[in-house]
């Protein structure tokens, strides 16, 4: 699993990429995600740290990314905060992860760590801001239909 910055980011990157290359707010991206914003403050720092994003203060400012989303995976979002999911620590938690020191939980954990690695290796940033697209047309057309309006298309 994840840790909760790593969600976070991956999460705030999605917005920023939908945003299509426009300068987006941290405050916008913590509303639309749910985040708080001096903890989401603290992850942009980060990631702008490692190159992965771009901040610009002042009028036309925000957060934008560094490189195309598709050109960014979920693995390099991992990495520049640190996760310990892209770790090589042994499962049980007592060394490094390794076939010289295998304990009983490493046939199982560098299958399924091996599974991950390569889950976060080829998701990008892209396919979370599609995914974040189609997640605000369905509240938005839910929103719509309770009011009784008429649906928006999804391009929208």
């Amino acid at each position: 699993m994840l840790s909760q910055a790593s969600g976070y980011a991956i999460s705030a990157m999605g917005h920023i990429a939908a945003a299509g290359g426009k300068p987006v707010l941290i405050k916008e991206i913590a509303d639309a995600a749910a985040i708080p914003g001096p903890y989401l403050g603290k992850i942009i720092n980060a990631l702008a740290k490692r190159g992965l994003v771009n901040t610009q203060r002042g009028v036309g400012g925000g957060v934008t990314l560094a490189r195309p989303a598709t050109e960014i995976c979920l693995k390099d979002v991992c990495i520049s905060l640190d996760d310990p999911a892209c770790k090589t620590f042994c499962m049980l938690g007592t060394a490094e992860c390794s076939d010289a020191r295998a304990c009983p939980a490493h046939k199982f954990w560098t299958q399924h760590r091996t599974k991950l690695y390569s889950f976060l290796e080829s998701t990008s940033v892209a396919d979370i801001a599609a995914f974040e697209s189609r997640r605000r047309w369905r509240a938005e057309v839910d929103a719509i239909a309770t009011e009784g309006g008429p649906a928006p298309s999804p391009t929208a």
